[in-house]
């Protein structure tokens, strides 16, 4: 077997997590292993060492595998920008917008690519792992598709279908969706693989024992629920969930979860920090009396500037700042904090922004894409990892390096680089010159890593040992 394919019920059942920790797995027993997802739809993209970008979930699989991301790990790459409209990226380059009304036809000329794509990886793999797209039973996206079904049939490779017992209804998702494939589709269904489970195993084993008699498919694994520190694909994830309230004996971060975020990961090494409270905001009212306030990234900037201006941000931001809170905008939410957002063709218009730092922005046509590891002078020589990916052009201060500007107050920072947070030691100096707070000092790579290794240990513990076997074999 020189390729697995892991589908799931819907969006959100664990697919993305799953194949990173399979990833993970054959790793450590020295198989060479690479991620592949076909089709993407997803406005948290990570740039790859081929110069292109892809979906970060992808990025995150190759991490777990040990090699550096490539634009064939996930050539189609879709980011929307609005209800019925999205950016298209093939091979890792913006070719164009992709339409609602279009979607079905355009994708049929994307199988060939995919393939070729597909293939590259295998040359240079013992194993490929590959993960689905929402799911591969929607009557409305079968045809031509190119993301589940359509591209396992193309290139045929044996699936595994999941499912999350945690959300309910599991037994039904996975026989339904199995009554709606096609004969050669289910055949191609090798095995089921139950995901998230809390509680007594031996309650569940008379609805495994159903399962199995009522499909005739083993079930692969039934992998527990998991306290995994991994970043999510799909925005504001688990910190809309807690909302936490402020807390006294912590430094508070109030994420404004605008409705086109992108990149949310880039808070995900602040809200592992035992000194701070973080959680996303969608309303003004649940800002508190937070000591930073955070604009993340935007797939459209120009929208979500919008959207902050009627949703009352601005008159909170402007009380935040006059009571010393703090203010950080990282790439498209820097871009809304300087003086204005003009526009060369790319989301429609000049826009006034909301003037809180010294910068102005040009949005171009042609994105910025480049990865960073170097050390910032402003701290101390501390090193910097993380990457750009962006349309606009700002005048930036290079001596606030990886911080592109700043007000003379140090109220309010701005940067482009995604990820800025991922090193302990700049994570450190940084929340201590704004909150006067420690910092654990832990790499985020090293707490991903110990999670991508508690999860591939229970996928060795839980999964059947004769389908976990033929992915296990190496090349002579």
């Amino acid at each position: 077997m020189r390729a697995l394919m892991i589908q799931g019920t819907a969006s959100g059942v664990g697919k993305s997590v799953l194949v990173a920790g399979l990833c993970r797995l054959l790793a450590r027993n020295g198989v060479r292993v690479a991620p592949f997802k076909p089709q993407n739809m997803s406005n948290n993209a990570a740039v790859t060492v081929d110069g292109g970008e892809i979906g970060r979930a992808q990025a995150l699989q190759a991490f777990a595998c040990g090699i550096e991301p490539t634009v064939h790990m996930n050539p189609v790459l879709i980011k929307p920008e609005a209800d019925e409209k999205a950016q298209l990226i093939v091979r890792g380059k913006v070719i164009g917008k992709l339409e609602a009304k279009r979607f079905r036809e355009d994708r049929i000329g994307w199988l060939g690519m995919v393939l070729e794509s597909f293939e590259i990886l295998q040359k240079q793999c013992d194993v490929v792992i590959i993960e689905g797209a929402g799911s591969p039973a929607e009557p409305n996206l079968r045809d031509g598709d190119i993301a589940n079904m359509g591209f396992a049939e193309a290139a045929d490779v044996p699936v595994w279908l999941a499912g999350d017992i945690d959300c309910g209804g599991v037994f039904a998702s996975l026989t339904g969706s199995l009554n709606i494939l096609s004969a050669s589709e289910q055949a191609r269904v090798e095995a089921f693989i139950i995901n998230r489970f809390r509680g007594n195993r031996a309650l569940l084993e008379d609805a495994l024992v159903w399962l199995e008699k009522e499909t005739n498919k083993p079930v692969a694994g039934v992998i527990p629920y998991l306290p995994l520190e991994l970043p999510e694909e799909d925005a504001p994830f688990r910190h809309l969930e807690q909302n936490e309230l402020v807390h006294s004996n912590k430094f508070n971060i109030a994420v404004i979860a605008y409705p086109r975020l992108s990149n949310s990961d880039d808070i995900d090494p602040l809200a592992g920090e035992s000194n701070v409270s973080l959680y996303f905001v969608r309303d003004v009212k649940d800002l508190n009396a937070s000591d930073l306030i955070v604009l993340p990234g935007s797939k459209h900037v120009a929208s979500d500037l919008l959207w902050l201006k009627e949703q009352g941000f601005v008159e909170a931001l402007q009380k935040h700042l006059r009571y010393g809170g703090k203010v950080l905008g990282i790439c498209g939410g820097m871009q809304m904090l300087g003086s204005v957002v003009e526009d060369a063709g790319v989301e429609g218009g000049d826009l006034e922004g909301l003037s809180l730092l010294p910068i102005k922005t040009t949005m171009k046509v042609e994105k910025t894409l480049r990865n960073i590891d170097k050390p910032s002078p402003w701290a101390n020589g501390s090193r910097v990892t993380g990457y750009e990916i962006h349309h606009g052009i700002s005048n930036e201060d290079t001596s606030l390096f990886p911080f592109s500007a700043c007000t003379p107050d140090k109220q309010v920072w701005g940067t482009y680089v995604h990820g800025l947070f991922e090193q302990g030691e700049f994570r450190d100096f940084w929340l201590r010159s704004i909150g006067g707070i420690e910092s654990d000092g832990v790499n985020q790579q090293k707490r991903t890593l110990a999670s991508l290794d508690m999860l591939a240990d229970a996928l060795e513990q839980e999964i059947a040992p004769d389908l976990l076997k033929p992915l296990m074999q190496r090349s002579v």
